[in-house]
């Protein structure tokens, strides 16, 4: 793909081994991958942005790969104005927003999803347990939705299956101290 890029916004609540993962493979397909946090409006994070913003920089320092870029600039609640801000920064031929198969099936609700799709393409990740159905299929056709499926393959890891675990071995090397010296992400149910 030439003049290429990939757009992944992330909660990263907090970043994870997957998360490593996609943003290494994105580097192999992308001529740029750009990633920031933000707040997905049907999610509760457990962790302020500030924090989940500082982890994913540190990820993308750590992984040292000039074709992966952070850039919290670009962050807004909602994926349009991601987009339109992307836009304003980088300007190339193709920008592709990468999205996981759980959460496509929610971009027909998104705001303003008919300019969206005016403005990107939908690069999506598969996720274990979450195929993308063929009725998505059909109203990504019908919608005229442009897409791809990815053949990138991830561990079968999200970052709400650590907060219920903290098995740390989930998460990159580089967060593993920060977040423990931090005392981020521990549980908040009371033991007796």
């Amino acid at each position: 793909m030439k003049n290429s890029i990939a757009l992944f916004g992330t909660s990263a609540d907090p970043p994870t081994i997957g998360h490593k993962k996609i943003l290494e493979e994105l580097s192999e397909i992308y001529t740029l991958t750009i990633s920031y946090v933000s707040n997905n409006p049907h999610k509760t994070h457990k962790e302020d942005i500030s924090i989940r913003s500082h982890l994913l920089k540190t990820l993308i320092e750590d992984l040292d790969n000039p074709k992966i870029l952070f850039n919290q600039e670009i962050s807004s609640l909602w994926a349009v104005e991601s987009i339109k801000n992307c836009k304003k920064i980088y300007e190339f031929d193709n920008l592709d927003f990468v999205i996981g198969s759980d959460l496509i099936k929610d971009i027909f609700g998104w705001k303003d999803f008919d300019k969206i799709i005016k403005e990107i393409s939908f690069f999506i990740i598969n996720r274990e347990g979450y195929p993308v159905e063929s009725s998505t299929l059909k109203m990504l056709e019908t919608y005229k939705v442009k897409f791809r499926i990815s053949t990138i393959e991830i561990p079968n890891i999200s970052s709400s299956k650590f907060r219920l675990n903290l098995n740390f071995s989930n998460l990159p090397a580089s967060l593993i101290d920060i977040i423990k010296n931090n005392n981020l992400y521990l549980s908040s149910k009371l033991v007796e």
